[in-house]
């Protein structure tokens, strides 16, 4: 992606090496459990769920990732790695504010919070085990860096997969100025498990979808893509497919337990967002 010249948004706060809840600073790299341990890890990264307890570990157990040398890694540092998200973030702000005034709305940009470990937020507190996430209650999305160092291990590495991320929690914040998150839980709180989980599921196609249409607006107003970079999003997309992460952890392949979506169902809805720029055809539950 040709990220590096443009601006860097202002709404970001850096929480980096402070306390969060009982978690005390980070000092030095521990690497996490190989193996199945990393495959529970990833699942609760992107089912939003924080299975750390299922390592032996609680949730205020201090996750760390293992310190990566900025020689000869593809993974870039974590100094590069805040300014690439700042960037991003500035260009989701660019986009939506577009949007938003072509509907004549006044579009609020979120604000990024970088944390690493765990962090507080009005949703509580998340250790990084459950990933990236957005927290409707302040309006902010919050991002512990070391998760792109497992995406790559998931085989879902490069620019855009890390650009997708962050654009799908954008497009949960989108969706709580416009009344859909709140809509949504209230749904959910009426209904059974299997039924609140296919609203969940119609809930993140509908941000996949968002995060298409940023990245064709993006691209259109600041030819911010490269070639590959569109196979890298839908690579990651097919990655963090309920069914794959499932299939991958060696479990069951239950579509009654999905909350994110299947692979190809992740796809068919960022490729749908990419193709079109008209976040009007996002409407998953009308589908």
């Amino acid at each position: 992606m040709r990220w590096r010249k443009g601006r860097r948004s202002s709404n970001v706060e850096d929480r980096r090496g402070m306390p969060a809840g009982n978690r005390t600073p980070r000092r030095g790299g521990m690497k996490l459990g190989g193996g199945a341990g990393i495959i529970v890890l990833l699942i609760g990264m992107f089912l939003g769920v924080d299975l750390s307890g299922f390592m032996g570990t609680s949730s205020n157990s201090q996750l760390q990732s293992p310190q990566v040398s900025s020689s000869g890694s593809q993974v870039r540092s974590n100094d590069e790695a805040s300014e690439f998200i700042k960037v991003m973030l500035a260009y989701n702000e660019d986009v939506w504010n577009k949007l938003f005034a072509q509907s004549n709305q006044q579009y609020q940009a979120p604000k990024l919070v970088l944390f690493d470990g765990g962090v507080n937020s009005a949703c509580g507190y998340t250790s990084s085990a459950a990933g990236p996430f957005y927290c409707p209650g302040d309006y902010q999305v919050y991002i512990d860096l070391s998760f792109f160092r497992e995406l790559q291990k998931m085989g879902a590495g490069g620019d855009f997969a890390q650009a997708y991320v962050l654009a799908h929690e954008v497009g949960h914040h989108v969706q709580n100025l416009l009344g859909v998150s709140m809509a949504v839980q209230k749904r959910q709180r009426a209904v059974s498990k299997v039924e609140a989980n296919k609203l969940s599921v119609l809930t993140e196609l509908q941000a996949d979808c968002y995060a298409g249409v940023w990245a064709h607006h993006a691209h259109k107003d600041n030819q911010l893509l490269e070639p590959g970079d569109l196979e890298e999003g839908m690579n990651a997309a097919a990655r963090i497919g309920d069914d794959a992460l499932m299939g991958r952890a060696g479990a069951q392949i239950r579509p009654e337990a999905f909350t994110h979506g299947s692979s190809a169902q992740r796809q068919q809805w960022l490729y749908s967002g990419l193709e079109s720029g008209d976040p009007q055809l996002c409407d998953t539950f009308a589908s």
